[in-house]
């Protein structure tokens, strides 16, 4: 039965985040919203509402270990194995404004969530901390986003996302959030029943199966960017993702149900993903650098791919070890 939760949870949240952003970004646009603003917020949010659905449903049930997991494990998914195949599809072009804003940001924003668990404690002003931060962030990048000439100027409504009226848009919102708190009570349910079936930590569940079943929408939506040839896209889209996982889904257990984490958390989780997502910082930084001296377009080439995908591999064999 445990199993049966998290095989039809998974593919429930992925449709109910679908349907969540569809609704979402028509909704906005009936509004007259810019679509800077819905790439920025709804779409980000989308794809990231698995991880924040399951994060309260996980805290509401004293298994705060289990969404802190899925915060650091979504994002090495993310990192590791969601940009890695991504790469592989597809070689990525890069500018240089993804690395002074969203990259800038992630960083900032990984040191300091670092600096927040090194004592084992996620308390609830920390979590608050976390939390406040995601509007301010936003508001940050979005004004520089306008101002850079590499954005380009910005169309006042959004021309990509379909037409579609507003109660039709409305319906599909609401159907998309009830599918998506459903399907995360079903797998906070089989993720905490089947830790306990194979004498395992939440935390580690939390790691593997539901960090890798809440990244199938980056997953998804990464591929078929990059197969569409919307790089840009796929990109941002990870970098928006991981930056909400340690703003809102990391600080969610510190707000409803402040707890204690071990050691492993931050030596060994938190390091392999502060060491990844430093590895592709830094390789963003080079493939930026090298075409000055080659005379190519700035672009992730596979060999970062296959790195990234060796690196999650590594990190799991390590976790599958760990006691």
């Amino acid at each position: 039965m445990a199993s049966a939760g998290i095989l039809f949870g998974l593919p429930g949240l992925v449709w109910g985040a679908d349907r969540f952003v569809a609704g979402s970004a028509s909704t906005a646009k009936n509004f007259g919203i810019s679509r800077l603003v819905i790439g920025l917020t709804i779409v980000s949010l989308g794809t990231s509402a698995p991880e924040i659905v399951i994060a309260i449903n996980a805290a509401l049930n004293g298994a705060g270990d289990m969404a802190v997991g899925n915060a650091i494990g979504s994002n090495l998914a993310n990192i590791g194995l969601v940009l890695g195949l991504t790469v592989l599809i597809s070689p990525a072009p890069v500018q240089q404004d993804l690395l002074k804003q969203e990259g800038a940001a992630l960083l900032v924003v990984t040191i300091l969530a670092g600096y927040l668990i090194a004592d084992g404690d996620v308390t609830r002003p920390e979590g608050f901390l976390l939390a406040l931060m995601l509007p301010l962030l936003l508001a940050i990048m979005l004004r520089y986003k306008r101002m850079s000439p590499e954005t380009g100027p910005l169309t006042p409504v959004d021309t990509s996302t379909p037409e579609m009226p507003t109660v039709a848009a409305l319906t599909k919102l609401f159907v998309g959030l009830a599918a998506l708190l459903v399907s995360a009570e079903l797998v906070v349910w089989g993720a905490k029943n089947m830790a306990v079936y194979f004498g395992t930590s939440q935390l580690i569940i939390g790691l593997t199966i539901v960090a890798i079943g809440t990244s199938l929408p980056e997953l998804a939506a990464s591929a078929i960017s990059a197969l569409r040839g919307h790089h840009e896209m796929a990109l941002g889209n990870i970098f928006g993702s991981n930056l909400l996982n340690l703003l809102a889904v990391m600080s969610i257990p510190g707000i409803i149900s402040p707890l204690s984490l071990g050691s492993e958390v931050f030596y060994r989780d938190y390091l392999a993903m502060c060491t990844i997502t430093l590895l592709l910082l830094g390789a963003i930084a080079l493939t930026l650098w090298l075409p000055r001296h080659r005379g190519g377009a700035p672009t992730l080439a596979c060999p970062v791919g296959v790195v990234l995908l060796l690196m999650y591999t590594l990190y799991m064999a390590t976790l599958m070890a760990s006691p």
